[in-house]
């Protein structure tokens, strides 16, 4: 029998967010992934602090934001990989209201930081934008991809990674903590975004999946080197093509591709866009959210088996730091804060 420290179950941008603490602090562990298809792979991959639909700040923008960069920076570093990329969100106004609610916004002090106040006319004829543009500042956007893929050999060739399906029914509770597959931990961490539906450790009810669809096109007309935001996220993927999404499909929890996903982000891309393009790819992924739209740390009912989960469309931007608070929670009992604890979905 092997002890480790922690047992991770998921290595999507909460795992490794996790795994980074751990290693960091001089914390054994192993990592359970199969591999699949996660939220953070198929996600385009930008990190932007502003709920751009509503022109509203993302919980605790500023201080996400703020951990968020120089966590993926150093990250990037220690991969050596190309990981981040500075791209500016441009949000496209299709009405004078829209215009005059992001003036208003960029006003706020909340949101000041990251909204220019300043109206962009376009230049761009490809662009149909007849109001203008606004810019949001310091956003970014991280190859999810090499990221995950480049984690993944991080851990195999230190040993700390196991690819396979995480079986419940093996783990044994124990005097000393969790045994699982020939090792013994002090805790288990599940950091597996929607795979969580089949847990029996934890209330499956206080997750909501929302499947989303993306098209990849190819555009070489469209010659835009910002992320475009409008109905859609239009990201420029390189080679004049663009991930463009993504649908919430409500209650549909399969992985299956859809005509109507498909149709719905084509209308939306031509009120975007006046040039031509093809669509080359389609894709899908599911969403872990949750109902008040805040994330889920902590322990259910064991103090050894702790989640860390419902991180939805802000995935990136906040599972660096929500990785520290978790640690500390688990190592010290340093309270979380009640938005995020699990325990406030306790009768």
């Amino acid at each position: 029998m092997k002890k480790v420290d922690y047992i991770v179950v998921g290595l999507g941008i909460a795992g490794i967010s996790l795994c980074e603490q751990l290693e960091a602090s001089g914390r054994s562990f192993i990592v359970i992934d199969a591999a699949m298809n996660t939220a953070t792979r198929i996600a385009g991959g930008v990190v932007n602090p502003v709920v751009l639909k509503r022109i509203n700040p993302v919980w605790k923008a500023e201080l996400f934001y703020e951990y968020a960069k120089p966590f993926y920076l150093k990250l990037q570093q220690k991969l050596g990989k190309d990981l981040v990329q500075d791209i500016q969100i441009h949000r496209i106004f299709a009405t004078a209201e829209e215009q005059n609610d992001w003036i208003v916004a960029s006003d706020s002090p909340v949101l000041e930081p990251f909204l220019s106040p300043e109206i962009i006319r376009n230049n761009n004829p490809a662009i149909h934008t007849p109001f203008g543009l606004g810019a949001v500042s310091g956003s970014f956007r991280v190859d999810t991809d090499i990221l995950l893929d480049s984690y993944r050999d991080h851990l195999l060739k230190r040993g700390e990674l196991i690819r396979a399906k995480f079986k419940y029914e093996e783990i044994k509770h124990v005097e000393a903590g969790i045994e699982y597959d020939g090792f013994l931990a002090r805790n288990i961490v599940f950091a597996e975004g929607a795979a969580a539906l089949d847990n029996p450790l934890i209330n499956t009810d206080l997750l909501i999946p929302k499947k989303g669809e993306y098209l990849i096109i190819h555009a070489p007309e469209l010659r835009s080197g910002s992320i475009l935001k409008g109905p859609f996220f239009i990201i420029p993927v390189g080679n004049d093509k663009y991930q463009v999404g993504a649908t919430f499909a409500h209650g549909d929890h399969t992985f299956d591709l859809t005509s109507e996903g498909k149709q719905k982000i084509m209308k939306a891309i031509k009120k975007m866009i006046s040039c031509d393009f093809e669509p080359v790819d389609q894709i899908a992924g599911m969403r872990p959210t949750v109902k008040d739209r805040r994330p889920l740390l902590g322990s259910w009912k064991d103090d050894r088996v702790y989640f860390f989960n419902g991180l939805g469309t802000r995935g990136l931007l906040m599972a660096p730091l929500l990785s520290e608070w978790l640690l500390s929670n688990m190592e010290s009992g340093s309270s979380l804060p009640k938005e995020i604890d699990i325990k406030r979905f306790q009768s």
